[in-house]
């Protein structure tokens, strides 16, 4: 089963734009929004895998509008970001 809403749990996930393909992960979620660093280093995965992970002036904000569907795999957009 699918969902829309980011949560902490998200953290971490790979962001997937309509064809597929990644182009960033979720490094943190504040009151349902996300936040996505195109160009994670290991180590900020790795934090935000753990929910240590910060904004930089990088990471784009993500709302639930923009999302299709969440899944264990990653967080799937509706177009690209």
């Amino acid at each position: 089963m699918s969902r829309t809403t980011l949560t902490k749990d998200d953290e971490g996930k790979r962001v997937l734009n309509s064809d597929g393909a990644a182009i960033g992960r979720i490094v943190e979620v504040e009151d349902g929004r996300g936040y996505v660093d195109p160009d994670p280093s290991l180590t900020d995965t790795i934090k935000a895998k753990l929910g240590w992970g910060d904004v930089t002036a990088d990471a784009h904000p993500l709302d639930e509008g923009s999302i299709e569907k969440i899944t264990d795999e990653g967080v799937h957009l509706r177009g690209t970001l």
